[in-house]
């Protein structure tokens, strides 16, 4: 194991905030042994730009990277969230683990140049087209597991419990049957993760039930009752209430709203994540708010899916957490999510900085904050700040760019997010190690171009151009 190592930053965001010549000391396991402020470089060259908590990205579906953009041509009828998955149905179909690999490689290089440094794997492509499960039953979840850990990225990995396909328990459909997993084969996979996790310095494992609409209650009590065998703290995160079709169809066939349901029959706490959360009452966002779960949002794949708009005044207002994903990958990009998510509020509220925490406040600033910290608890990893005991996990903004040229302190967090995007991003580092230098990652050309040769196989079969 290598001794304790030093990095040095200009400018670096601090939980106390902004300071300047900035030493973080980290371990051989990456994380942070002191934090250091006015403290000169030994070669007088600290690292220039403005360094931040490296952000968590909670919510990923890998192996939707292979059809971002190829589902925005207009169907014979009304479009909507129900036709876009017969084209993300059609890709999974074809996927291998081999594929599944060389696309989460992909994603994961675009992940850490677009500002995030963890990731939460969402995964339910689980066995062989017919249903059939592989020989490890976890294959495709230890291929994601294998490209974060070549391409550096911390993750946690989030195999999904899938059984049905409506609530009620309704048969799963046939082009479904890669998902579908009874107890037993969850706790299969669930043991081959949780084996597999150990065995990586910046990763961990959950459990994530797809929706109340794929799973019963009794049966996710089940699948909980193993995950807390095997670690009680474990992360748990769910689809819920993403679309309005299934919020009519839980009152329909269970006399309650998802949330409600949800809050009623299972014991929710700060080990959840709800993802989207999009159509909750008042009543609702209290309850999840005051249950310590974290509502995870994804607003480029709820703007690109015509979801709806997430209340985050009134959940943030009860206490509520929240964290950000970029789910379906239709943009891989912190400051896109940040962005998105309080222009949607603007456009619902018709106001600005709707989510600033009070007058002269920076809304970048309390966007940051939020989901880092809500991103940490969510993937259970010790990330969200450049503070002892949690991991070097480190972005610095160029501040060479244009958006960013006079800008100091919380004035680049804004200019950044509402400005400069993702080219902003210059430097990465998880764990302390140098995973992306001047806008690049060490291994991207020969990434790409596994990819580029996955996706021109897969985008014929599919029939999708």
């Amino acid at each position: 194991m290598m001794g304790n190592r030093k990095l040095h930053f200009a400018n670096a965001l601090l939980p106390t905030g902004w300071a300047e010549n900035v030493e973080v000391t980290f371990d051989g396991d990456g994380l942070v042994g002191a934090v250091t402020a006015d403290t000169p470089a030994p070669d007088g060259a600290p690292i220039s730009g403005f360094a931040i908590p490296g952000l968590p990205n909670v919510h990923s579906h890998a192996h939707q990277r292979a059809m971002a953009g190829l589902a925005e041509r207009a169907g014979p009828g009304s479009d909507s969230f129900w036709t876009w998955r017969e084209a993300m149905y059609a890709f999974a179909a074809r996927m291998t683990p081999q594929d599944l690999k060389a696309i989460a490689a992909q994603l994961y290089v675009e992940m850490l140049k677009g500002g995030y440094t963890a990731v939460g794997e969402f995964q339910y492509l689980h066995h062989q087209p017919n249903g059939v499960a592989y020989g490890h039953r976890a294959e495709m979840s230890l291929g994601c597991l294998a490209a974060a850990e070549d391409t550096g990225i911390a993750i946690t990995m989030l195999p999904v419990l899938y059984a049905y396909s409506d609530f009620g328990g309704a048969p799963p459909l046939e082009r479904q049957a890669r998902f579908i997993n009874d107890a037993d084969g969850m706790a299969d996979i669930l043991n081959q993760v949780a084996t597999a996790t150990a065995k990586l310095p910046a990763a961990n494992f959950g459990l994530a039930p797809h929706s109340l609409r794929a799973v019963t209650v009794p049966l996710l009590s089940d699948v909980i009752t193993e995950l807390d065998r095997i670690n009680p703290a474990a992360p748990i995160h769910i689809h819920i209430a993403e679309q309005v079709l299934e919020v009519e169809a839980c009152l329909a066939t269970n006399g309650q709203r998802p949330v409600e349901m949800l809050l009623d029959q299972i014991v929710v706490n700060d080990r959840w994540c709800a993802i989207h959360a999009t159509h909750i009452s008042p009543n609702e966002s209290k309850g999840l708010a005051s249950s310590g779960a974290v509502a995870g949002l994804c607003p480029t794949t709820e703007a690109n899916l015509g979801d709806g708009i997430f209340p985050a005044p009134g959940f943030i207002g009860a206490g509520g957490a929240i964290s950000i994903g970029s789910d379906s990958h239709i943009t891989v990009d912190a400051s896109d999510e940040l962005r998105i998510l309080e222009y949607s509020q603007r456009l619902r509220d018709g106001g600005r900085n709707i989510l600033a925490c009070g007058p002269d406040q920076s809304t970048g600033r309390t966007l940051l904050d939020r989901v880092l910290a809500g991103g940490a608890q969510a993937l259970g990893q010790p990330v969200g700040a450049l503070e002892v005991g949690r991991r070097a996990d480190i972005v610095v903004l160029d501040d060479d760019h244009p958006a960013l040229a006079g800008r100091q302190g919380d004035g680049a967090l804004d200019s950044w997010i509402f400005s400069g995007g993702r080219s902003c991003v210059r430097d990465v580092y998880v764990g302390g190690q140098h995973v992306i230098e001047s806008g690049r990652h060490r291994d991207e050309d020969a990434i790409l171009q596994t990819f580029r040769s996955t996706l021109d196989r897969l985008v014929t079969e599919a029939d999708i151009t």
